[in-house]
């Protein structure tokens, strides 16, 4: 009968150098993600500290993490699994206490960009991170509506604007400061001005995530953004047209143009999904959204089915994570959302040149 050696924290941590980070492609041991290695007999704990909440493998590496130390003859193994959001890059002086600030953007209107926007916050906001939406369509801001508090009106404290929250979620739009009806004529400086009032004056608080729902166009709100924060990168909405495809690809080189990283492409609207058969129906003819992508040499995030639901839900002030979490499409949201995570960290470790080889197209 073979002897178990004993165990120890160095051979502990020699076995999980075998447990590979799929994403940074180096072991989670170098990487610094295992923390507090506690050995009691044949009882080994640690916790496995990953780069965000909504990791997509996280599963996966737990198990990996167990079988690995198992094999030592460990008769117990417990492995807590955190995280602790980085940043891809230098914080901004106007967010000193935002980590990551991702825009959502669209080349053209109509494309569900708001709804996407909207649907990825929640869901990385459900998986534990602190997360923002900040609503930049200074032109036609949607968020109050699909946030269900359109009348609600954010107070002041130390000069700063209290953001309102909902599902988690903190919130801040134009459509907050408005009268109900009030239209209001642009000019380019004061939607800069306005985009920067939406970033500094308001009391964010620490956020691992603050989205920001751009409107559509490469305008002035998208320039403006870019240039007053570094962003983590840019998120396109598309749909399935090839009017929208073409359109996209203005957006996508005007961000290049400003140094702002494509962290991917987001399809809307891919397909219908018949509630009564399951048969799904393509509806536009255009170019999909992983062509588009491939098109643009930029990650594929996922596709988002056609489901009535969805508007409606946004239409009812609530969003459709949150009013339907069983539908597909709450799955495609999901899954979309740790794809973007899963980007983020990978800039966030190639930025501070902590990995090498990982590009906007990694994933």
């Amino acid at each position: 009968m073979l002897a178990v050696p004993q165990l120890t924290e160095p051979l502990v941590l020699d076995a999980l150098r075998a447990v590979v980070d799929p994403d940074l492609r180096k072991d989670i041991v170098s990487l610094g993600f295992v923390k507090d290695v506690k050995i009691d007999g044949d009882r080994v704990a640690f916790k496995v500290e990953l780069t965000t909440p909504a990791c997509p493998v996280k599963d996966q590496l737990k198990q990996e993490c167990e079988d690995v130390v198992k094999a030592l003859g460990a008769g117990r193994v417990e492995v807590e699994m955190t995280a602790r959001v980085r940043e891809a890059q230098d914080k901004a002086e106007l967010l000193p206490n935002v980590k990551n600030v991702i825009a959502i953007a669209s080349g053209k209107g109509g494309v569900g960009k708001s709804t996407v926007a909207v649907n990825l916050a929640v869901a990385l906001a459900q998986k534990g991170a602190k997360v923002g939406l900040m609503d930049a369509d200074v032109y036609g801001p949607s968020i109050p509506m699909m946030m269900g508090c359109a009348d609600e009106k954010p107070w002041t404290e130390g000069g700063k604007i209290i953001p309102i929250e909902r599902y988690g979620l903190k919130l801040m739009s134009l459509g907050f400061l408005l009268e109900e009806g009030q239209a209001v004529l642009w000019r380019g400086p004061m939607v800069a001005g306005t985009v920067k009032q939406l970033l500094g004056d308001v009391k964010w608080g620490e956020l691992d995530y603050l989205l920001v729902d751009l409107p559509p166009g490469t305008g002035d709100a998208p320039m403006s953004l870019a240039q007053l924060v570094p962003l983590t990168g840019v998120v396109i909405v598309a749909t399935p047209h090839d009017v929208a495809a073409n359109i996209a690809g203005k957006s996508v080189a005007l961000f290049k143009r400003l140094n702002s990283p494509i962290l991917g492409v987001v399809e809307n609207m891919s397909t219908f999904v018949c509630p009564h058969c399951n048969e799904s129906t393509q509806i536009f003819a255009g170019l999909n959204g992983r062509d588009l992508a491939k098109s643009f040499d930029v990650p594929f995030l996922g596709s988002i089915p056609l489901d009535p639901a969805i508007s409606a839900s946004g239409d009812d002030g609530s969003p459709s994570m949150v009013m339907y979490p069983e539908r597909p499409q709450a799955a495609q949201f999901r899954e979309i959302a740790g794809e973007l995570a899963r980007q983020i960290s990978m800039h966030a470790y190639a930025e501070k040149g902590l990995v090498r080889g990982l590009g906007a197209t990694s994933g």
